[in-house]
């Protein structure tokens, strides 16, 4: 499989990656049912990194579930090139039409965990994420439109008021922290 062969020849950018890696190729060739919700234990999703093109804001979603500002993604729903699904979640939730993708190579991987919630009247369990992060580049000037069963706002916000605006701590820390890092290290 593609996917696979992408994530065995990625090099994980610090210790969160590098202990995730492994986790995530182990579990993504344990199950026929890790595309799609079906498997309430894991499941993969794709998320996308979204940066003006002076890298000094980040378009984000004030995610309903989390009350939070959020990065943008979603499940694959049984779609393998993850690549579309970030693609098709940016659009979804942000109604950004032109996106220009940075790197045809996967930008971050990441396990997430996802505490049980209710959404859309049904208890979803607890369960991980398996998460692969691709990076694009968009014009802060493009119209923008809320999803209102997903968020209830989009916006972008500026690197320096992530710590602000961000209310979840280890995405803060351990997940949106690495992508500005490495979106600054590696001079995409």
């Amino acid at each position: 499989m593609e996917l696979t062969n992408r994530i065995r020849a990625y090099t994980p950018f610090n210790d969160q990656e590098a202990a995730d890696k492994p986790k995530l190729l182990s579990l993504l060739q344990s199950s026929d049912t890790i595309f799609t919700r079906d498997n309430t234990t894991a499941h993969m999703t794709a998320s996308g990194w979204v940066v003006s093109p002076d890298r000094a804001s980040v378009l984000m979603i004030y995610h309903n579930i989390y009350n939070s500002w959020s990065w943008m993604g979603g499940h694959a729903d049984g779609e393998t090139d993850l690549l579309q699904v970030a693609q098709r979640e940016i659009l979804e939730e942000s109604g950004i039409h032109t996106l220009k993708l940075l790197s045809p190579d996967i930008f971050s991987l990441e396990i997430l965990t996802v505490d049980g919630h209710i959404k859309r009247g049904q208890y979803v369990s607890s369960h991980l994420h398996l998460n692969v992060t691709y990076l694009f580049e968009a014009d802060p000037g493009e119209p923008l439109r809320v999803k209102p069963d997903e968020n209830s706002g989009v916006a972008w916000i500026p690197v320096a008021e992530l710590p602000r605006k961000v209310t979840e701590p280890w995405f803060l820390e351990r997940i949106y922290s690495k992508l500005c890092r490495k979106l600054l290290e590696t001079g995409l």
